[in-house]
């Protein structure tokens, strides 16, 4: 597979008869729309929205309806810096869906996959909720393959004692590593100090929220900043109150890292609004 930067369809007869035309046309529209930078980058349009998640693709200032677009350079950014054959970029945003597929993967059986999974050894990329209100983890298949080729020992052989104190005890670090990884990735995304609280606030159940942020005003400013669900949260309610609680910190230590965290970001947020009067309370 090339990449091709494939003409929209009210530009092809005017591509045949003058690509100059074509070429001008689209300088004159620096902005394109999710559909049409996933071809040009040779992804579907959930490949294209991972690799946005994932921080490859920087998407542009949506539309008012809130529509992802983006930059004709950031496309080319993104095309001069792929690597290796034309489908690498494909091959980095490619997922798989729960154990059996990872587990294939990896050349092991299911059971070992979800054993090493819950203890921590891979951090899965999304999530899924099935007609059963169970939560389908996503794994990146480049991960999968990396893991191993570097500790081809924990595929096999009996599990390290840490590990079966763990499973004993029934834990499963699965949601807790992802909200790790979905948080650190929408922090890489933007320096607004108000912004990066609003990631972190988001994290917190509610009564914890309301005790670390007691000023209605301030929560207002960070519910309005909150970044939108994570891409494959469901719509359907059923599934959606079941995928809402892998948003939230369970463990007690987990919770006060994202306080302890969120408090400090506020302390920025409001040193900058003092000084410079731009957002959030005074």
């Amino acid at each position: 597979m090339t990449y091709m930067v494939t003409a929209p369809p009210q530009d092809r007869a005017v591509h045949e008869e003058d690509p100059a035309a074509v070429r001008a046309d689209r300088a004159a529209q620096p902005l394109v729309g999710s559909a049409q930078a996933a071809g040009e980058l040779g992804l579907t349009r959930g490949e294209l929205a991972r690799a946005v998640q994932l921080g490859i693709v920087r998407a542009g200032p949506p539309t008012t309806g809130g529509a992802a677009r983006f930059a004709r350079a950031e496309l080319a950014r993104v095309r001069a810096a792929a690597e290796g054959p034309p489908d690498a970029l494909r091959h980095r945003v490619e997922t798989v869906a729960g154990a059996q597929a990872a587990a294939e993967v990896l050349g092991v059986g299911p059971s070992r996959f979800t054993r090493l999974a819950r203890c921590g050894h891979f951090i899965p990329v999304g999530y899924r909720i099935n007609r059963y209100r169970a939560v389908v983890w996503l794994y990146l298949t480049a991960e999968l393959r990396e893991f191993a080729d570097r500790q081809p020992d924990l595929l096999r052989g009996r599990a390290s004692a840490q590990d079966r104190d763990l499973l004993a005890a029934k834990g499963d670090l699965r949601p807790r590593t992802w909200r790790g990884r979905h948080v650190g990735l929408l922090l890489r995304r933007t320096a607004d100090p108000w912004a990066r609280a609003a990631v972190l606030a988001g994290v917190l159940p509610e009564d914890e929220l309301r005790e670390a942020v007691p000023d209605p005003a301030e929560r207002t400013v960070l519910a309005a900043l909150a970044p939108p669900p994570p891409y494959g949260h469901p719509q359907v309610p059923a599934a959606a109150a079941v995928a809402e609680g892998l948003l939230r910190a369970g463990p007690p230590d987990e919770v006060h890292w994202y306080r302890s965290s969120l408090e400090f970001a506020l302390a920025g947020a409001r040193g900058q609004s003092k000084s410079t009067g731009e957002r959030g309370p005074t």
